[in-house]
């Protein structure tokens, strides 16, 4: 069973695994930046199967499931929309937009609380499922902060600064994950809500920015190889979970 010290540890090192992406200027050009279509291949993968566990967890209140489901959509749309983030090209950000880099750093801190969310819930319901929730969102944070390292150092920024820009975008994960924790334990009724919530924007990420990204990156063969195994693992580990 989770507890608020579990949770804040596994939030916090998936908020911290960003840290070695934020210290390396990989080179987001064609050809040279495969690693990054296969890791983002992979968070999506994950992201999905923890995704398809969660809608199992709970059979009642399936209307209230939908509702937070198309909220968390619409959350990530209207927020994506409002900041331009949805013209933002996650893999090539464009080197003379000098809004590149502060959109990556918007970009960043929403994806931060978002799966948060998910970290969050996913621990209210099982410690395992929580741990390869927080395994997934940390594996996709590394790739993400290195194309936020690269970006904010075009722009002149050293590479302490980097890192630090990095962690202090990332603390809403920890941060979230705690509150959801505490929310989803204490008032059990607003589980369907927050579960819907947490797959509507994280199959809402995967759609539209993790897969599409890693499809320039790596080309659609091994994208869906590297999905696929990593939704069926996910899936089946999840199958077994007590």
């Amino acid at each position: 069973m989770a507890t608020p010290l579990t949770v804040l540890l596994y939030a916090s090192i998936a908020a911290l695994s960003a840290i070695p992406g934020g210290l390396v200027r990989w080179p987001a050009e064609p050809g040279r930046d495969r690693w990054l279509g296969w890791a983002h291949a992979l968070a999506a993968g994950g992201m999905l199967g923890a995704a398809f566990v969660l809608t199992g967890v709970s059979d009642a209140a399936a209307g209230a499931g939908a509702i937070g489901a198309a909220l968390g959509v619409a959350f990530i749309v209207a927020t994506h929309t409002m900041t331009r983030l949805d013209t933002l090209d996650l893999s090539r950000p464009d080197r003379n937009d000098p809004s590149a880099a502060p959109r990556l750093v918007a970009l960043h801190a929403l994806h931060a609380c978002t799966e948060g969310v998910a970290i969050g819930v996913a621990m209210a319901v099982d410690l395992s499922l929580g741990v390869f929730m927080a395994v997934a969102i940390a594996v996709h944070n590394v790739p993400e902060a290195a194309l936020l390292s690269s970006a904010t150092r075009r722009q002149g920024a050293g590479r302490a600064g980097t890192v630090g820009l990095v962690v202090l975008s990332n603390i809403g994960q920890p941060a979230l994950a705690v509150a959801t924790w505490f929310v989803v334990a204490t008032m059990p009724a607003t589980l369907p809500w927050v579960l819907g919530f947490a797959v509507g924007a994280l199959l809402n990420l995967v759609m539209t920015e993790l897969l599409p990204a890693s499809y320039r990156e790596a080309g659609s063969t091994s994208i869906a190889l590297v999905a696929s195994v990593a939704l069926a693992l996910v899936v089946l580990l999840g199958g077994i979970l007590p």
